[in-house]
């Protein structure tokens, strides 16, 4: 039975770290392992902590592995400054890595986190040893239609419109959406992970700040896909020195796989994995091949010492 089939324990109780600007949440799946590397989980746009689940417990043997609550989402309060643009968010990531004083780690991120991970290892390859990309949110112009919503989302207004409005359904049928937006097969889902989301949609639902941060946190994409110069998202993945996986799958509704060719000539050492019955959230629905993947991935880091 894989991963992704049965129950699993869920992460350890967070704890809260004091960075600059922010208060992060930080979970782990199992207790440190000071004889393993070190390795940073992040969530990508509406996700949590919850959502590397899986993967850590498929890769407990081989990271010592924490996943961080980017600000405003999961258990983490929102920034104080309010920055949620991508920038904001690296800011307090490596805030965290230099608080815990666990760099350089293998870095993992999913879509925004993706990009985060990206902006962090160009400006401080020394917190980087290896970076896994899972669909990435870097810059795709036109972006798919079915990732307009999320553009529609960071329009000025139309966030305060949907709070006003109030919830447009149950939150089984508001999840139910969400679930379907970013896996390939919703009807593969187990029950407990679905059970999950619901009681987190739940929590989030009844957060005065969720919204805001959800609609901010999109404004910081679409503000990234428009960037030039140093600032590029694509410039920085050209300066990324670390080795790279590149996780796609060819039913993302969200980020398209075509970006993996740009994507494997802009970072310098990059290797690709593609799954072709996996959505936008390839650890959630497929983590077996991607945990392989990373295994030679990180086998390859300790070889370059």
């Amino acid at each position: 039975m894989s991963a992704s089939q049965h129950p699993l324990a869920a992460l350890e109780p967070h704890r809260t770290v004091e960075v600059p600007g922010a208060a992060l949440a930080v979970s782990r799946h199992s207790a440190p392992r000071e004889d393993l590397p070190p390795a940073l989980f992040v969530h990508g746009l509406g996700g949590s902590a919850d959502n590397w689940l899986e993967l850590l417990d498929l890769l407990a043997g081989d990271v010592d592995g924490e996943a961080v609550d980017l600000p405003g989402f999961g258990h983490s309060a929102p920034p104080l400054d309010g920055n949620l643009t991508v920038s904001g968010h690296v800011r307090a990531v490596i805030g965290y890595l230099e608080e815990s004083g666990r760099g350089p780690v293998h870095l993992f991120g999913n879509s925004l986190g993706g990009a985060v991970a990206v902006r962090l290892a160009a400006l401080r390859p020394d917190l980087v040893r290896s970076l896994t990309l899972i669909s990435p949110a870097l810059p795709e112009l036109p972006p798919q239609r079915t990732a307009w919503s999320t553009g529609l989302l960071a329009v000025p207004g139309v966030a305060e419109l949907v709070r006003r409005r109030g919830p447009a359904a149950d939150p089984e049928t508001a999840t139910a959406d969400l679930l379907g937006l970013v896996y390939a097969d919703p009807a593969g889902i187990p029950a407990h992970r679905r059970a999950r989301a619901v009681a987190e949609y739940r929590r989030r639902a009844a957060l005065p700040y969720a919204l805001g941060v959800l609609a901010g946190s999109a404004r910081g994409i679409v503000s990234a896909y428009t960037e030039r110069g140093e600032q590029s998202l694509w410039r920085q993945a050209e300066q990324v020195a670390a080795p790279v996986l590149l996780v796609y799958g060819l039913k993302d509704k969200l980020v398209s796989y075509r970006s993996a060719r740009r994507a494997c000539a802009a970072f310098r050492d990059a290797r690709l994995l593609v799954l072709p019955d996996s959505g936008h959230v390839a650890m959630l629905e497929h983590p077996e091949p991607v945990a392989r993947a990373v295994r030679e991935l990180l086998a390859e880091a300790d070889r370059r010492g």
